[in-house]
């Protein structure tokens, strides 16, 4: 497995590498200094992951985030020195799947970096039904995918899996805690941001309105509860 560390710093990178050797030694760790070495590593060697920091020499890593989202689905982990939950939110809306604050303990982002991979790579847990549907909307179990009006809608697979839970949960109050626990880790369950920013994707990919809402409702200060359909 491959991993990209965009960072002009050559003592972070090196300190990832080492970190890496003794803790999960199948990973190769490649550098880039800048945002523009990132893109063009990011095309040439297909990382699984690239952990992202937000201030290069060049372009801001916010930027190379949204070009890289331009034609990439790679897990990206954002790094910053700063702990801004307004950054943390900018991240996530532009198609970060997490963010670790520098300095960081090691263990803690070889743990983030596998709890991204396992979003990735592992599907929501299948369901006897065959699909669920609710107005123009339909939720293919098997396939893990969703229609809109008999169209594929784009998820991502994080967006994919709380979208799941939501539906087999239909009229009920899915408080952020649970959510986050199934969707993203037990170990996420205090990051609330990141519900809400995954939330407000589904909203603006499936068109329902927050204020007059068809499909995700919000319930102050709980959660979310999917509207069960009549």
């Amino acid at each position: 497995m491959r991993i990209l560390v965009v960072d002009d710093e050559p003592d972070v990178v090196e300190s990832i590498r080492l970190g890496f050797d003794l803790q999960w030694r199948e990973v190769e760790v490649l550098g880039a200094a800048t945002g523009e070495a990132a893109l063009d590593a990011v095309e040439r060697e297909s990382p699984d992951i690239v952990l992202l920091d937000v201030g290069l020499p060049d372009v801001d890593g916010f930027a190379v985030l949204t070009r890289i989202r331009a034609f990439s689905d790679v897990p990206v982990v954002m790094l910053t020195a700063r702990d801004d939950a307004m950054d943390k939110v900018k991240g996530l809306e532009l198609g970060a799947d997490d963010y670790v604050t520098k300095p960081f303990n090691h263990l803690e982002l070889m743990a983030r970096v596998r709890a991204v991979l396992r979003r990735h790579d592992m599907p929501a847990p299948a369901s006897r039904a065959p699909s669920f549907r609710s107005g123009d909307l339909e939720v293919d179990f098997a396939r893990q995918e969703a229609r809109l009006r008999g169209e594929r809608v784009d998820l991502t697979p994080t967006e994919y899996k709380l979208l799941y839970h939501l539906v087999r949960n239909a009229g009920h109050v899915l408080q952020h805690g649970t959510l986050l626990a199934k969707v993203w880790g037990r170990e996420y369950v205090d990051e609330v941001d990141y519900v809400r920013v995954y939330i407000r994707r589904l909203r603006e990919k499936l068109g329902d309105d927050p204020e007059h809402p068809r499909y995700i409702q919000t319930e102050r200060r709980l959660g979310y509860r999917f509207i069960a359909p009549r």
